[in-house]
């Protein structure tokens, strides 16, 4: 595929991404002409501030994109598949007919190294949670089912958590994992027009890319009839880069969840990504205020306190946070939805009526990722322009009916 352009987002661009100013007004300066002086600084999410988790991929080398993965640090770690939320907690928070849907339906996940036991690691996850076997096969990024990658044990669990949270919501959604050689931008680029070739409906992306150099072609995330997910990432707000910020791909925000005797509800989870993207131009379909380009999330899920199992690298069973958990389990829902050809990106969360967004997705009210003034793009709740906060995106589903 040959893009018009390619998509560089160094990390120091994107610290410099336009701030909002106080109250949220719109007169903000396109986001590639740098920070307004007086802009606020990154502030730190509180899994970072208070070593409440680390990444499972560490820091990504220059060049390369950082997988979403956060393996949490409490108390509580490696003791049982009760640990944390599980996928009867999901389909119930989320009003999801799981059981029901999603035969037939293709949902690739792109991740960088082989992990050896991913297989064993579904069927250990789905039967510890009653899902069934699950349809799953594993390609490289050359669509063979041999001669995979190098292992990592760092990326497994990245590849454990994406196939186990499309299990957890469509557990009838066939899953095709392909492994990229690496997480060098040509090697994920290569495992993109792969998925595709293999007739993927839906491809998740759990990883971001704003290291030093590491570029994304916009053209592998823009074929006509197939949704492309992927996480905001997990700095919190004014950190984003793609292919999140491409206006062909659903940016997935995340909330932290609870439950009170049958009911649940959400907040902002403070290390889901959100801001103004760097040199992506406004979508038209996309107007809100104080924002000139493009802004990003466009929905989101829980993305803290879930249960993984992972044999390769964490040994067992343990939590994982990470805007990576909620867009896979994205992934999912668009995959029970069965629409992919009449979908447009993001477009169409964008497009949704006031009734349809009260009636089909969970209003995030509360909560904030970050400094802007106490606008929308990073504090949930404000009302300046809808529902919408950039932390959330829409709100989290509530049934498939913005799906």
């Amino acid at each position: 595929m040959n893009g018009a352009f390619r998509f560089a987002a160094p990390l120091v661009a994107v610290l410099a991404i336009a701030a909002c100013s106080n109250g949220g007004s719109s007169s903000l300066p396109l986001a590639n002409s740098g920070a307004q002086s007086n802009a606020p600084a990154h502030a730190m999410p509180q899994w970072q501030a208070h070593n409440l988790a680390r990444p499972a991929c560490g820091s990504a080398p220059r060049g390369g994109a950082q997988c979403l993965a956060l393996i949490e640090t409490k108390p509580g770690h490696h003791d049982s598949s009760s640990s944390g939320w599980t996928p009867a907690d999901f389909q119930a928070a989320y009003n999801l007919p799981s059981a029901t849907r999603g035969k037939g339906q293709i949902v690739a996940i792109v991740d960088a190294y082989d992990n050896p036991d991913v297989a064993s690691d579904m069927a250990t996850y789905r039967s510890a949670y009653g899902l069934g076997t699950g349809n799953f096969t594993k390609y490289n990024q050359q669509g063979q089912t041999s001669n995979y990658p190098q292992g990592s044990p760092n990326w497994g669990v990245e590849t454990d958590l994406d196939v186990q949270m499309v299990s957890a919501v469509c557990p009838n959604c066939t899953i095709y994992l392909v492994e990229a050689n690496s997480e060098n931008s040509d090697d994920l680029e290569a495992a993109e027009a792969e998925a595709v070739k293999l007739g993927a409906h839906i491809v998740s992306n759990s990883w971001i890319c704003y290291s030093y150099s590491c570029s994304i072609d916009p053209s592998y995330f823009d074929t006509p009839g197939v949704i492309y997910t992927a996480g905001s990432g997990d700095e919190g707000y004014n950190i984003i880069g793609p292919p999140m910020s491409l206006p062909t791909v659903t940016a997935v925000g995340g909330t932290v969840l609870s439950k009170s005797g049958s009911k649940y509800s959400e907040v902002v989870w403070d290390g889901a990504g959100s801001g103004c993207a760097q040199q992506v131009k406004k979508p038209k379909w996309q107007h809100d205020p104080s924002c000139s380009n493009r802004t990003g999330a466009d929905v989101s899920a829980v993305a803290y306190d879930v249960s993984e199992y992972d044999s390769y690298d964490a040994g067992g069973w343990f939590t994982i946070g990470g805007t990576s958990v909620a867009t896979p389990m994205i992934a999912g829902v668009y995959g029970l939805a069965g629409n992919a050809k009449s979908q447009h990106g993001p477009k169409n969360l964008w497009k949704l009526r006031n009734k349809k967004l009260k009636k089909a997705l969970h209003d995030i009210s509360s909560g904030t990722n970050g400094s802007c003034g106490g606008s929308y793009l990073c504090t949930a709740g404000t009302k300046q322009f809808k529902t919408y906060s950039g932390p959330a995106g829409w709100g989290t589903p509530d049934g498939l009916g913005a799906f």
